[in-house]
């Protein structure tokens, strides 16, 4: 299964974005990648061997921007009862999906959720 290049380009503006984030590291459990913040998942970026379709999941606590990211193609809360916690799968390779820079939103919104006051104040200063 070949990845479109569009989406492809779209999951690494968003790979790039979210490990650019203060103290942010990349780790490869379950093998797939994510994107962490002390220690904890900020951004699940799945894989891009084309195993799975392209996504990204992503933490919105914001009631807004959680049912807009809902009305993406092919979106829906994300599994194993993250859902519950505001997680959001985003598919990147259906047709009229979201924008990277869209994305990279919902990824600091996430990051944000997740990630300790002193380094949200780094984001913040810069």
């Amino acid at each position: 299964m070949t990845v479109p290049k569009n989406a492809l380009k779209k999951w690494e503006k968003v790979r790039e974005f979210a490990l650019g984030m203060p103290g942010a590291a990349e780790e490869f459990p379950w093998g797939e990648s994510v994107a962490k913040v002390n220690k904890k998942v900020f951004v699940f970026l799945g894989t891009d061997d084309g195993g799975y379709p392209l996504g990204v999941t992503v933490k919105l606590r914001d009631e807004e921007t959680h049912a807009h990211a809902l009305t993406c193609p092919g979106a829906e809360p994300a599994g194993y009862g993250l859902g519950r916690s505001g997680w959001v799968r985003v598919p990147l390779e259906e047709q009229g999906a979201p924008g990277a820079e869209l994305l990279c939103d919902w990824v600091e919104e996430s990051y944000r959720v997740i990630a300790p006051k002193r380094l949200i104040a780094e984001l913040d200063a810069r």
